[in-house]
Parts: structure tokens; C-alpha cells; sequence
């Protein structure tokens, strides 16, 4: 699925490596092409519940899926401080 720049979307997957889990609501900020075909990359802005960017993540598109009017934002403390 193509998502439109500057869109929220939910990771589908736990990005370990950011502290990053399952349904964090993220900006998506640029599409990156696959040089071979394979799944597209996708940039994505972290942000806190705040409104400070805490992280930028590349990812697969096949790891976002999109937010649902049948969902609701919910609040996690991360493990570390950022």
C-alpha cells in the first residue's frame, strides 16, 4: 500500500533497535525506492507524546499499516529517556 507523504501511520512490527514497538503511531517523511523491485523503504518520524522528534527510522513498507477510525492513541513510557 502506498501512503501519502506526511501521513500517520502504526508500525505493524517492533523495531527493537529505536525502542520502537507494534502500533507507535509514526510520520511518514520521504519513500525510498527498492533499486531491485523488493519492498519499497519508508522514512519515518518518531515523535513523543509531547511533540519532540525522538527518532527518524527507515523501514519496509510491509512494516506500516495504516491508522483506522476504530482505533484510539494510546500512552507507553519508553525504557530509556530520550
Amino acid at each position: 500500500m502506498k501512503y501519502p507523504l506526511y501521513e500517520q501511520v502504526a508500525l505493524a512490527v517492533d523495531v527493537p533497535e529505536f525502542n520502537l514497538k507494534k502500533g507507535d503511531v509514526a510520520t511518514l517523511v520521504e519513500a525510498v525506492p527498492h533499486p531491485a523491485g523488493g519492498d519499497d523503504g519508508c522514512v519515518l518520524e518518531v515523535f513523543n507524546a509531547l511533540g519532540a522528534s525522538i527518532a527518524v527510522v527507515t523501514v519496509p513498507e510491509s512494516h506500516l499499516e495504516p491508522l483506522r477510525a476504530d482505533e484510539v492513541l494510546n500512552v507507553r513510557h519508553m525504557a530509556k529517556a530520550v
